[in-house]
C-alpha cells in the first residue's frame, strides 16, 4: 500500500469524525469539517458545504470560523457576495482577537468595503494585528505611515515595521524597504541596501522589485552595472505584466542598449505595456507606426496610438495630432481639430505647439484671425528659445500686427533666432537691420545678450 493511499484513508477517516461529530453540534468539529469542503482536503472540495459548516461554527462563537465565513461573503464563495456580512463576521472574530479577521476589518475600513472608509480605524485594526506579529498586517501598518493614511506621516515608523515584516519573509515590506533605501526616505540613501531588498522580493516573484533589480543593474546603482542581468530581470517583470519594465525592455531593443538592437522585439513589448496604458509606450508605438520602425509603416495605427497618449495628456503626443490633422497625414485636413490639439499641448508648455498655435491665429486657421493672440503664443514658445516662434515674434513687431510696431524689438527677436540656427531669420537679419540706425541695431544687440544671458541664468538655477 503506498503513501498517497493511506493518506486518502487517513483523510477520510478524519472526515467521518469531524462530520460525526459536527452534527451533534461540536463547533470545533463544525469548523474543520468545513476547512475541509473548502480546501478540498481529502475530500471533494464544495463551497457550499463548506459555507453551512463554517456558519453552524461561526454562529457558535467560534472565531476562525467567523473570519472564514467572512471571507467566504466577501469573494462570494459557497453564498452570494455580501460586503456588510462580511464586515459582519470579520468585526466579530477581530473582537476576540483573532489576527487575520483584524487585518481583513482593516481592510474594509481602509477600501470602504461593506463599511464606511475610515483610515483611522483601519490603521486600528491593522496595528492590533501587526502587533501579534501577522507579516502581512506589519506592511500594511508601515503602509499607513509611509503615505500618511490614518496617521501623520512618519518614516522612521513605517520603516521599523516593514523591517519586521520583511525579516519574516514579506516580499511586499521587502520591496517597500527597498524603495525607502533607495529614496533616502527616514535613512540616509544607500543603493547597497535597497538591492539587498530588492533582491528578496524579486526572488519571491515581486515584479516590482525585479523591475527595480533590472533599473539598478542598468544604471550601476549599488552594483557594477550590467546590461544582460538588467534585461533578464526586466524580462521577468515585463512577462508577469509590469508595465513599467515592459516599456525599460522596449527602450533597451529600440535603442541597442546593452543589447542588440531589435526593433520588432521593441514593438511587441511596447505593445504590452501600452495595453496597459502607459502613456510613453503609446507615444513611442505613434512614432513606430508613423515612421514604419520595426513594423510597416501605417498612418491610422499611429494616430490611434497618438490619440491615446494625448488622451492622457502627453504634450508632444497632442502637438504630433494636431501636425496630423493640420496637414491632413492619413486623414482628412482638419484645421480645427488640428488647433484644438495644439492648444492642449500648447497650455502645457509645448513650444512648438505654441509656434504652432500661433501661426494659426495669424492666419485665422482652425480659429478666428486674431493677431494678438498670435503674438501672444508666439512669445510663450520664442522666450522657451524657440527659433521659428522667435522669427515670427519678429515679423509681428517688424509689421506691428497684435502689438505696436518696434523695429528694435523685431530686429532682436531676428538676431535670437538666427543665433539658435533659423536659416530664414539668418537671411532676412540684414533686411530688418537696413531699416535702422546705427545706435537701434546697437541697442537690439544688447537686448539679444541681455536676454541670452538671464535665460542662461534660468537655465542654471536648481530646482
Amino acid at each position: 500500500m503506498n503513501r498517497q493511499h493511506i493518506s486518502r484513508e487517513a483523510h477520510h477517516q478524519t472526515y467521518v469524525w469531524f462530520r460525526q461529530a459536527a452534527e451533534q453540534g461540536d463547533p470545533y468539529a463544525q469548523f474543520n469539517l468545513g476547512l475541509m469542503y473548502k480546501r478540498g482536503d481529502g475530500i471533494d472540495r464544495d463551497d457550499a458545504r463548506a459555507f453551512k459548516w463554517l456558519r453552524l461554527a461561526a454562529r457558535q462563537g467560534i472565531a476562525f470560523a467567523q473570519n472564514h465565513l467572512g471571507a467566504m461573503y466577501y469573494n462570494g464563495r459557497g453564498t452570494g457576495q455580501n460586503d456588510n456580512a462580511a464586515a459582519y463576521w470579520f468585526r466579530r472574530a477581530a473582537e476576540q482577537g483573532d489576527a487575520s479577521a483584524q487585518q481583513n476589518l482593516g481592510q474594509m475600513y481602509k477600501n470602504g468595503r461593506g463599511l464606511a472608509a475610515n483610515a483611522e480605524l483601519a490603521l486600528a485594526w491593522f496595528y492590533r494585528a501587526a502587533e501579534q506579529g501577522v507579516a502581512s498586517a506589519q506592511a500594511l501598518l508601515a503602509e499607513c505611515y509611509l503615505h500618511g493614511f490614518g496617521a501623520a506621516i512618519n518614516f522612521p515608523l513605517a520603516m521599523a515595521w516593514f523591517r519586521k515584516a520583511a525579516v519574516q519573509g514579506n516580499a511586499r515590506a521587502q520591496l517597500n524597504l527597498g524603495l525607502m533605501y533607495k529614496r533616502g526616505q527616514g535613512v540616509e540613501g544607500n543603493d547597497a541596501q535597497a538591492l539587498c531588498w530588492f533582491r528578496q522580493a524579486a526572488a519571491q516573484g515581486d515584479a516590482v522589485a525585479q523591475r527595480q533589480l533590472g533599473l539598478a543593474y542598468g544604471e550601476g546603482q549599488g552594483v557594477k552595472a550590467d546590461p544582460l542581468r538588467a534585461f533578464a530581470w526586466l524580462q521577468r517583470a515585463g512577462e508577469q505584466g509590469d508595465k513599467d519594465a515592459q516599456f525599460s525592455l522596449a527602450l533597451m531593443l529600440a535603442h541597442g542598449e546593452g543589447v542588440e538592437r531589435d526593433e520588432a522585439r521593441a514593438l511587441t513589448w511596447y505593445l504590452r505595456a501600452a495595453d496597459q496604458g502607459h502613456v510613453l509606450a503609446q507615444y513611442n508605438l505613434g512614432n513606430m507606426y508613423a515612421n514604419g520602425t520595426g513594423t510597416a509603416r501605417d498612418p491610422l495605427r499611429a494616430l490611434d496610438w497618438y490619440r491615446r497618449a494625448a488622451e492622457q495628456g502627453a504634450a508632444n503626443a497632442q502637438f504630433n495630432l494636431g501636425v496630423i490633422f493640420a496637414n491632413g497625414q492619413g486623414v482628412p485636413r482638419d484645421e480645427e481639430e488640428a488647433a484644438y490639439w495644439y492648444r492642449l499641448a500648447a497650455e502645457q508648455g509645448d513650444a512648438s505647439a505654441q509656434n504652432n498655435l500661433g501661426v494659426m491665429y495669424a492666419n485665422g486657421q482652425g480659429v478666428p484671425h486674431d493677431d494678438a493672440m498670435a503674438v501672444f503664443w508666439y512669445e510663450q514658445a520664442a522666450e522657451q528659445g524657440h527659433a521659428l516662434a522667435q522669427y515670427n515674434l519678429g515679423g509681428m513687431y517688424g509689421s506691428g500686427r497684435g502689438v505696436a510696431r518696434d523695429k528694435v524689438r523685431s530686429y532682436m527677436w531676428m538676431l535670437l533666432a538666427a543665433d539658435a540656427g533659423d536659416e530664414t531669420a539668418s537671411t532676412n537679419k540684414s533686411i530688418v537691420a537696413r531699416r535702422l540706425s546705427p545706435a537701434e541695431i546697437g541697442w537690439a544687440l544688447d537686448m539679444s545678450r541681455d536676454w541670452q544671458i538671464a535665460h542662461r541664468r534660468l537655465e542654471r538655477r536648481p530646482d
